[in-house]
């Protein structure tokens, strides 16, 4: 065993009090692997980790951030990363009301590059299958511009609510949150999916300098119990890519047999998948097929190109580049029938990774506008006439003993539920956490109504039930409320009512009402059914429809543009009233600080509180009264009731406020 003493760049004498002691098997299988280059590793446990944080795409541009925020001027470009920069940890970004804005997440610099390396392009299918608690898919999202499906997936119920939480924090509008096993979800979107994300659960030895809880879950799960989960993930993730698309597998940990051997295995298994090679760039080196067990070696197919592929995979080392160990494989399954075009290089780094490159500072602006969804078909080569798609003969039966186990619970424990293992505190200490957990899980809670059990606030599972119908289109899905008690509300009308008269432009935006009792989602366009899966969102939750009128949701708020509410109230982020918001007070608001969106005559302005204008939608007056969207520097930060009195009721729910 061996104690070292770890330095953080953010204290004033540069120093922690924190060490870590590396137990001794892991330090001899590390010497054995790393040979001449392992004293430089250990030298990199002494120096001060790096810390990053993203900004969010779908908010504001880089450029625009930079102005904006109070560390601009300190921040440092992650070089592999859009919108990527290292902070100096006593900054504290989490502790920012631009935090509780979504307008940044907070992640580990090196866990950005899977998502980066999967090149996913607007109007894509995307599937983040092991996704809580959610960095990788806000990453995604941002990719995406609110064009095509962004399906986000945890096994674990728990986990779920950090993934929805983030979901949601981040405005995205055209994702879904399930909560289920991938050979379920193999059998509802065979070959549907342009772009698989595989962050698969592992050993995490590169997680050692950030979390010493990780040294304690290796101990006690061994390499090859995880590498038998991962065996059983990537078959079902192979099912789900349809032909021509990319699969980026991904671990945070050193192990080959969880690496190398894992990708090796796979290209045996399916003989239409190949490695596309990753540049090497920042430090980063190749994969390393020398490592993989001679046993292995001989069960795979003759000849060499199998193995050689594999230095086409990359490894991220702590003493070679500025983020914790990480390994990433970029894999195309080919056209039936012929080879898919490749980037005239062939090479990721050459293509995806190049369009990261930004001037000093990330001068680099990013499309924020949202677009309209292409009605969820998206013309890819490798669908036939009318959207029909080829599905994949080989059918894997699903290991009723296995659980996908990505998160690792505290002290290992574990509680069965319905045949479930399921992690308590859900805390595999993944990546992408911010340093000293800087992010707040949702804690408010809904009352569950009939047999809705999809609570936002709880992150509860509602199942979408085979044999449930639908109604005719724009009606959505319709799942009964229970009793059919008379007084009962049509929830998408109320949707679509609240709509007209609070917000503006809703009539242009993508996504199908679809109502689970009392609550209504917009669902990305062209989704297969989910009939039989777990469903924790069915798309972006807009809000719930009470006996007299539709609540507006969080989510919805979080989504929005301040100029899409008929109604704002417009705070700086340093300002006082900001925190005491955050905090859940009520407020006293000034009339003249209210800003109503006058649809009619296409602008925005300030009121005295008694000026009246038309809905959005122009069929109607609306006073200065009712649910005011709150910003905190332009961008949302949850809703507030005005009645008028000077008084603006705090609408943000428990598990959202400032703690």
């Amino acid at each position: 065993m061996v104690s070292i003493l770890l330095l953080s760049e953010g204290s004033a004498e540069g120093v922690s009090n924190v060490s870590i002691t590396l137990p001794q098997s892991f330090l001899d299988k590390m010497q054995g692997l790393l040979d001449h280059e392992y004293e430089a590793f250990m030298a990199s446990y002494e120096q001060p980790r790096k810390y990053g944080l993203r900004v969010n795409g779908l908010k504001l541009s880089e450029g625009e951030f930079l102005k904006l925020s109070p560390w601009g001027d300190r921040l440092v470009p992650i070089p592999w990363a859009s919108g990527g920069y290292y902070y100096v940890d006593s900054d504290r970004p989490g502790k920012h009301p631009h935090y509780h804005a979504g307008l940044y997440y907070i992640q580990e610099p090196s866990a950005m590059v899977p998502a980066e390396l999967l090149d996913v392009r607007p109007g894509d299918r995307v599937l983040d299958l092991c996704a809580a608690p959610g960095g990788k898919s806000t990453q995604l999202a941002a990719k995406l511009q609110g064009k095509g499906v962004l399906v986000t997936n945890d096994n674990a119920r728990e986990r779920t609510k950090a993934l929805a939480k983030n979901i949601e924090l981040a405005g995205i509008r055209n994702a879904v949150v399930l909560n289920e096993e991938p050979a379920a979800l193999a059998k509802v979107f065979e070959g549907w999916f342009d772009r698989v994300l595989v962050d698969a659960p592992c050993s995490g030895e590169g997680m050692f300098r950030k979390d010493e809880s990780m040294i304690g879950e290796w101990e006690r799960h061994s390499v090859s119990r995880c590498s038998a989960m991962q065996r059983d993930i990537m078959k079902h993730a192979y099912r789900m890519l349809a032909p021509g698309g990319t699969l980026v597998y991904s671990t945070c940990t050193f192990s080959p047999e969880e690496n190398e051997a894992q990708i090796a295995e796979l290209l045996a298994a399916y003989q239409d998948l190949e490695v596309v090679p990753v540049a090497l760039a920042h430090g980063w080196a190749p994969g390393r097929p020398d490592w993989i067990g001679s046993d292995l070696v001989a069960t795979l197919p003759a000849g060499s190109e199998l193995i050689n592929s594999l230095s086409g995979t990359v490894r991220l080392w702590p003493h070679l580049t500025g983020g914790e160990g990480h390994y990433a494989a970029v894999l195309r399954k080919r056209m039936l029938g012929g080879v898919v075009e490749k980037d005239a290089d062939n090479d990721v780094g050459k293509g995806s990774l190049e369009r990261v490159g930004r001037g000093s500072k990330g001068e680099r602006t990013e499309q924020a506008g949202r677009g309209e969804q292409r009605n969820g078909v998206r013309a890819d080569a490798e669908r036939g006439s009318k959207g029909e798609r080829t599905e994949q003969a080989g059918r894997v039966e699903r290991r009723s003993d296995m659980r996908v186990d990505a998160e690792r619970g505290s002290k290992g424990e574990r509680t069965e539920q319905t045949g479930r293992v399921e992690r308590r505190n859900g805390v595999r200490v993944d990546a992408e956490r911010g340093s000293k957990g800087e992010r707040t899980e949702q804690a408010g809670r809904v009352e569950r109504r009939g047999d809705m059990r999809a609570d936002a606030e709880r992150g509860s599972v509602m199942r979408a039930e085979a044999g449930r119908g639908r109604k005719a289109r724009g009606d959505g899905l319709k799942r009964a409320s229970g009793g059919g008690a008379a007084g009962v509300v049509d929830a998408v009308e109320a949707w679509r009512r609240f709509a007209a008269e609070r917000l503006v432009g809703a009539e242009r935006w993508s996504g199908e009402p679809v109502a689970y009792g009392s609550r209504v989602y917009l669902q990305p366009p062209g989704l297969p059914r989910l009939d039989g899966l777990r469903v924790v969102r069915a798309g972006w939750f807009v809000g719930e429809a009470g006996t007299h009128r539709f609540e507006p949701s969080q989510a919805l708020a979080m989504g929005l543009r301040c100029g899409e509410a008929a109604l704002t109230l417009r705070l700086r982020a340093d300002e006082e009233a900001t925190l005491r918001y955050l905090k859940g007070e009520t407020l006293h608001v000034d009339a003249s600080r209210l800003v109503l969106q006058d649809a009619s005559e296409s602008r925005t302005a300030p009121h005295d509180g008694d000026m009246r204008a038309l809905a959005p939608d122009g069929t109607k007056e609306i006073a200065a009264k009712g649910y005011v969207l709150v910003c905190a520097d332009d961008c949302p930060i949850g809703w507030g009731k005005y009645g008028g009195d000077g008084l603006l009721k705090n609408e943000l729910p428990a598990g959202w406020r400032w703690m």
